[in-house]
């Protein structure tokens, strides 16, 4: 059988044990911090585009598309968060194991793709909104983010046939185990995930990254009010992106490194254990990039904050209407109320 995805932090030879616990002790804590905020932020954003009465901008079905896949990617954190607390016993049985793995890879496929998505018509807004303008509508939006959907979906459907659980002797657990049917396989499916989730992808980015800046150092482009609200929103994509990027790069650097570890290309028996520690940490460093998002939303922004600021000032309107007295220190007036328009 070979023994692949499951984490080596019960030990090597060449490593304290009680050093791989003191991570792990540290780590379901830290999984559980990044899910509670990333579960409550997303369903903010999602809430926010959702309740605003005004029509969703391209760029917004996107983003609320990318929330939507940080919130499932996180919802299904704490199950792994568990499992590293149980030292990776694994308690929610055959089904669950599918699922939440599931969950957790085709999201973060589907994240990076929401982003190609965004950087595209980011792209068209500002370098070709003349020629292809007519193609950035909700509809074309909408379908694509279906595409994203059923994509993300096809690419991890091996999760769903190789995920296990298993009773593991040398570690005396039953864990949640990825079983592929050979070493030579697993880097097969390693090298086309790098390939299809980082390299095109990020190819896809630099390019429209770079075209967006060149067009954002245009100052011709400041004469027209509509080309200068695109600016403000290629911003905020831009600082999503570069966040993106910071997030996951580490992780993408050490499944590279694996890869040439496994055809013997780097030398010393220490590698193995610096590499089964930094995919770990690098795995868990790029999945809080789920709850950062809704954090560049607010700060960088501006047209998602004045959104947030008129749902919650419709929300207080709602309750101040239902219950006058009990909201007579709210700041929300019945003026106010009356021209709350969402």
């Amino acid at each position: 059988m070979h023994f692949v995805g499951y984490s080596n932090f019960f030990g090597h030879h060449s490593l304290d044990k009680t050093f791989f616990l003191k991570i792990n002790a540290v780590l379901h804590i830290y999984i559980f911090i990044i899910s509670a905020l990333g579960i409550f932020l997303n369903i903010f954003v999602l809430l926010v585009f959702s309740l605003h009465k005004k029509p969703c901008t391209v760029a917004e079905i996107y983003l609320s598309n990318l929330a939507a896949a940080d919130l499932i990617l996180v919802s299904c954190l704490p199950f792994w968060a568990i499992n590293i607390y149980n030292n990776y016993q694994w308690p929610f049985g055959s089904f669950m194991c599918k699922v939440v793995n599931l969950g957790i890879k085709m999201n973060n496929l589907c994240s990076i793709y929401f982003l190609v998505l965004v950087s595209i018509d980011r792209y068209i807004a500002l370098v070709h909104a003349m020629s292809y303008g007519r193609m950035r509508r909700p509809k074309y939006a909408k379908i694509g983010c279906l595409i994203v959907w059923i994509f993300g979906l096809i690419l991890e459907s091996p999760v769903l046939i190789f995920r296990k659980v298993e009773y593991i002797p040398d570690y005396d657990v039953t864990a949640c185990i990825i079983d592929y049917p050979s070493v030579e396989f697993s880097q097969f499916c390693d090298i086309m995930l790098t390939i299809i989730s980082f390299l095109i992808p990020i190819c896809i980015i630099a390019y429209c990254t770079l075209r967006i800046i060149q067009a954002l150092s245009n100052k011709s482009m400041d004469r027209f009010h509509t080309e200068r609200v695109e600016r403000k929103a290629a911003f905020l994509v831009l600082i999503v992106l570069a966040v993106f990027i910071v997030c996951w790069l580490p992780y993408q650097v050490f499944i590279f490194l694996d890869t040439l570890d496994h055809y013997n290309l780097l030398t010393g028996c220490e590698w193995d254990d610096v590499l089964d520690i930094g995919e770990q940490l690098a795995t868990y460093i790029g999945y809080s990039n789920c709850s950062l998002n809704p954090f560049l939303y607010v700060i960088v922004g501006k047209q998602f904050k004045q959104r947030a600021k008129d749902v919650l000032r419709f929300v207080l309107c709602k309750r101040w209407e239902r219950g006058r007295s009990g909201y007579s220190n709210s700041n929300v007036t019945s003026r106010q109320c009356e021209t709350t328009k969402i």
